[in-house]
């Protein structure tokens, strides 16, 4: 396992990304390529970012060791224990650093803390095999069902997407989460979430949470000199989200709206 990763924020006291409250540690390196990420700092190598912010040059990303991280969010103890919180894992993508996630996820579960990560499951199964061990909680993102859009859109193979959720429901006894980015223009369509209404269905899942689009990372593009193609979209309103979780709840599928204001 590896001692070090490179980790580009943690968030404190967050309420959000798993039960109670939690320290987020986000890790740097994504795969995709999705046009809404909030997070675009974390996208592309394992490699330190440079980026501009307000005319100062700022590096994102340091490498940090388990050692060095745990001690840091064990300050917190008292917190996760009183509220049933704990540490999630975020990104970019956990994945791409699954070996120091493994590392990290076990000294937190030794330490009795509950353990989580977010994850779209976009690499082989046997790299989220190493961190069933020590995972609590999966929250887990499906985007775009259909094979062909996945792939020429967020350059994910919705196989692999499938065979890692099946994995973690099947044979695992992690509370897997699932979650739907609702991206006007992407995800949000009729056919789409008819896919993940049937897909859920026959597994026999009945719990979904929606996680609707936002433009809270937009300045970010531009902190990294990127063209940001989502800035001229409109977040969806109140009425547009709660007809796509009446679609889910007409076929007795529970949509927690997560991040709505």
């Amino acid at each position: 396992m590896s001692d070090k990763g490179l980790v580009f924020n943690i968030q404190r006291y967050s309420v959000h990304d798993g039960g109670g409250i939690r320290t987020i540690i986000f890790l740097k390196g994504c795969p995709l390529r999705c046009p809404w990420c909030a997070n675009p700092e974390s996208r592309k190598a394992v490699e330190p970012t440079t980026w501009n912010k307000n005319g100062q040059e700022e590096t994102i990303g340091e490498w940090r060791s388990v050692d060095e991280l745990v001690d840091q969010v064990m300050k917190d103890e008292i917190f996760y224990r009183t509220s049933g919180g704990g540490v999630t894992l975020s990104g970019g993508e956990v994945l791409m650093q699954s070996d120091f996630a493994a590392h990290l996820l076990e000294e937190f579960y030794n330490l009795g803390i509950h353990t989580a990560i977010e994850t779209t499951g976009c690499f082989p199964v046997k790299k989220i095999k190493t961190l069933v061990p020590y995972l609590n909680q999966v929250l887990f993102d499906l985007k775009i069902m259909d094979e062909h859009n996945a792939r020429q859109v967020i350059g994910t193979n919705v196989s692999i997407v499938k065979e890692n959720f099946e994995y973690l429901l099947n044979e695992t006894d992690v509370d897997l989460v699932p979650r739907i980015p609702l991206i006007p223009g992407f995800t949000d369509s009729s056919e789409n979430i008819k896919a993940i209404i049937d897909y859920l269905l026959a597994l026999g899942i009945y719990d979904v949470h929606i996680l609707p689009f936002h433009q809270y990372g937009s300045s970010k593009y531009e902190y990294l000199g990127w063209e940001y193609t989502m800035k001229d979209v409109d977040t969806l309103t109140k009425a547009e989200v709660n007809t796509i979780k009446n679609m889910f709840e007409d076929q007795g599928i529970q949509a927690n709206i997560d991040g709505l204001e």
